[in-house]
């Protein structure tokens, strides 16, 4: 089976990691892949890196390219848009943010979408697209070594969907320093609490890897968020206030049992539902049933 991956992130964000892991484990599996990502880009030159088919992404290309594997699969909106051009090959569609799908001609052309969650199969249903041609696909993320610090940790990012500026405010209502990662697998070596404020998330797959390291998470109640965080089971749920936010965090430093806790059940949260053994299997399992 030969797949042709598309995406045109400039960012190394989670979706551009999960295409990452995702080819490498197609490749223990012996499924060939081929990139078409941003000239340039991190996903670009870290498969570069590991000496993986990458070429530069672009609709001559993309056309050219699809009649030599079996399928395409689009990873990102841009490299939807591309495939979505191209006749002949079979499409899927990894389907990872919350907000409203848009062109209902693109998104008629898939012959299957990937989910990241049950969130986001609700808001593809919701903008016509029907549930047989939608299979969920949780995100994988590599297994940590378990946190050791006291650090709170929340990623740093610009995105205004996100809420870095609002993780600032709790942080000091709450009286602590607040850690603005930009390496989370590093950082979370030394968390003790990972923060995570979102208004609009598909799954959050920092959450699973803070999760993956025994961090117990403050995470925003929106999305997909709720399918990974069990409140006071694996991690605490908040809505988007300052004050809900500082609440929680002091919560866990009040209660560092109760905080180990959440980070163990969290933890094995990731093991159980999270891995990326079970993403690339469920991811080709999809493949076999577009072309079977």
């Amino acid at each position: 089976m030969r797949i042709l991956h598309l995406d045109a992130g400039k960012e190394m964000r989670g979706g551009q990691w999960q295409v990452l892991r995702l080819i490498e484990g197609l490749a223990a599996e012996g499924v060939e892949s081929t990139l078409l990502a941003r000239a340039g880009a991190p996903l670009y030159t870290a498969a570069r890196a590991l000496c993986w088919r990458v070429e530069p992404i672009g609709l001559t290309r993309a056309v050219r390219m699809a009649h030599q594997h079996d399928l395409m699969h689009a990873h990102d909106a841009h490299g939807h848009t591309l495939a979505a051009v191209v006749r002949g090959t079979p499409l899927v569609v990894s389907r990872r943010v919350a907000f409203p799908i848009g062109s209902k001609w693109k998104y008629g052309r898939a012959n299957r979408y990937l989910a990241v969650s049950q969130f986001v199969k609700g808001v593809l249903m919701q903008g016509g697209v029907p549930e047989e041609k939608i299979s969920l696909v949780y995100d994988g993320v590599p297994l940590l070594e378990e946190a050791r610090g006291n650090n709170v940790v929340s990623p740093a990012t610009a995105d205004a969907l996100k809420g870095a500026p609002l993780a600032v405010e709790a942080a000091k209502l709450a009286g602590v320093e607040l850690h603005l990662s930009t390496d989370l697998e590093h950082d979370l070596r030394e968390a003790g609490i990972f923060v995570y404020i979102t208004h609009s998330e598909g799954l959050g797959s920092g959450v699973l890897l803070a999760m993956s390291a025994g961090v117990p998470v403050v995470a925003s109640r929106v999305g997909g968020l709720p399918e990974v965080i069990r409140h006071r089971e694996n991690g605490l749920l908040v809505e988007n206030t300052a004050e809900a936010v500082a609440d929680a965090i002091g919560q866990l430093l009040r209660d560092p049992e109760r905080a180990r806790q959440y980070g163990h059940a969290a933890r094995q949260s990731v093991m159980d539902h999270f891995t990326i053994a079970g993403m690339v299997r469920h991811t080709i399992e999809v493949y076999h049933q577009v072309l079977n």
